[in-house]
């Protein structure tokens, strides 16, 4: 399943890619969550609600570029398939969901009246992150280092690559400000990552995955 999620949001990026510059715009802008939208709903319009809350499922399998695309498939590439294998199929793709779901819905308590489109798998592959963190803090992870002219694949424990990762969502969500990313989105993912993989887990393996 790990396969099947990157191969699907590859496929949608570039399905999305061939369509009409205007109609890729309109397409985004009917796919994406957008909080204002979803806690403005009219009342007596249960219809609009339902479409917005379904937003907060198609928004995560949009992405706004290339760059945004390929790292967010990078990271479910290395930590994905480790997580799925404890969980099994079936759960690691309801893990996956309930995790970007619960990035979403962390993104949309902190700014609700933002009118900025969100989209991406960020807050889904962040709680496999929380998850990989619990299961297998000691795993060594293959980690391109650049320092200045010096670049070396180096393996790195999970514990110190997702926690400067950690790090990173940490301090640019204290720093938040209208539009770009959604820092709390990731931190939300990553928390019900930390949370869920208790109960999802099938059964205990050795910490010693690659």
């Amino acid at each position: 399943m790990t396969i099947g999620l990157i191969a699907l949001n590859v496929a949608l990026f570039m399905r999305l890619l061939l369509l009409p510059a205007g109609q890729q715009q309109e397409t985004v802008l009917r796919l994406a969550l957008v909080p204002h939208d979803l806690t403005t709903v009219p009342p007596g319009r249960p219809d609009l609600l339902a479409y917005n809350l379904m937003t907060m499922v198609t928004s995560m399998f949009l992405h706004a570029g290339w760059l945004h695309l390929i790292s967010n498939m990078l990271y479910l590439w290395i930590f994905g398939n480790n997580i799925e294998d404890i969980m099994g199929h079936a759960r690691f793709v309801l893990f996956y969901l309930l995790s970007g779901l619960a990035g979403a819905t962390a993104q949309i308590l902190v700014n609700p009246s933002s009118a900025v489109p969100m989209v991406g798998a960020s807050g889904a592959i962040a709680g496999i992150l929380g998850a990989y963190l619990v299961m297998f803090p000691a795993a060594r992870v293959h980690t391109l280092i650049f320092l200045v002219v010096y670049i070396r694949v180096m393996e790195i424990p999970a514990l110190i690559v997702l926690g400067v990762w950690l790090l990173i969502q940490l301090i640019n969500a204290s720093q938040m400000g209208p539009g770009g990313v959604a820092w709390f989105a990731h931190l939300g993912g990553f928390l019900a990552g930390l949370v869920l993989i208790v109960p999802f887990r099938r059964r205990r393996i050795r910490q010693s995955l690659y």
